[in-house]
């Protein structure tokens, strides 16, 4: 709980959860922040559908959806959920008119107030954002994975639906605190799957070699003159047109000031975003741009 008050005392007003993170156990610290903290005007998106077994297209009804939004609501402590995403659904449900019926159905149910997708791929975004209805895309945006900055923002601007950048530090290559010495413990994902042996592996180091992703990041790292890595990879994200709001983690007070002191850095200046441009199409571009 001290992370969540640090993360509100130091101007974070919007979280972001799911229903399968520690099987509930986030939400409902999250529900506990929320009580404690009702001076506070916070906005808490969730995200339904990995409590699917197994999970497929047919299983996104709105049967499925009513009681995965009922359980959310529980876990939070709210009457209305403020956003609900379908977490990185299979790829035919953005094109299933059906899946959207059952998320209208929710929002006039008042049990949610809006809906968004998170989603791997620019294509699934787009999909999803020709749908009138929905509210917000969250996808996979930073210095190492900048397809979407093509794709999909200057369209989500045009449609009025919100971005949320997720992984923005590319699974911890951008914190400036890696060396290829590092490693991480058996249960972490960036131990099992840097071959996408568990679930996309655009989702582990952005789908960056670790080697490589190690080298580009040193590369960066020489741009942040007086500023963290971690804080410059993040004032690089709230920069670009079209993003709403960006959600690094943190497993630490210290970590949540340092990441919300991003958004008190002046804009990056054009030779900055050049040179990181010019690191991405050295280093990064051949091993993501052509898959997410």
């Amino acid at each position: 709980m001290g992370v969540l008050h640090a993360a509100v005392d130091a101007g974070v007003t919007f979280f972001d959860t799911a229903d399968v993170y520690g099987d509930g156990r986030s939400e409902i610290l999250i529900g506990r922040l929320l009580a404690e903290r009702s001076d506070a005007a916070l906005t808490v998106a969730t995200k339904i559908g990995r409590r699917a077994d197994p999970h497929v297209p047919d299983a996104f009804t709105l049967d499925s959806f009513r009681k995965w939004a009922d359980r959310s609501r529980v876990n939070l402590g709210v009457e209305v959920l403020d956003l609900v995403q379908l977490h990185c659904p299979p790829t035919p449900v953005f094109s299933d008119d059906r899946v959207f019926d059952a998320l209208d159905t929710l929002v006039q149910e008042d049990r949610i107030a809006a809906y968004g997708v998170s989603v791997e791929t620019c294509e699934e975004a787009l999909t999803a954002i020709s749908r009138p209805h929905v509210a917000t895309v969250q996808l996979i945006l930073n210095v190492f994975r900048r397809k979407p900055l093509e794709r999909v923002l200057p369209v989500a601007l045009e449609a009025g639906v919100g971005v949320i950048a997720r992984v923005p530090l590319a699974s911890g290559l951008l914190s400036g605190t890696y060396d290829e010495s590092t490693t991480f413990a058996p249960g972490d994902h960036r131990t099992y799957n840097r071959q996408g042996e568990a679930f996309d592996v655009g989702e582990t180091f952005s789908g960056v070699p670790f080697e490589i992703g190690v080298r580009a990041a040193r590369s960066v790292a020489a741009y942040g003159v007086g500023v963290p890595t971690a804080q410059l990879a993040l004032r690089w994200i709230l920069d670009q047109p079209g993003v709403s709001t960006v959600i690094p983690g943190a497993r630490n007070a210290s970590q949540v000031k340092g990441n919300a002191a991003a958004a008190e850095l002046e804009p990056l200046a054009a030779d900055v975003l050049d040179a990181l441009r010019a690191i991405y199409d050295g280093e990064i571009r051949e091993h993501v741009h052509h898959r997410w």
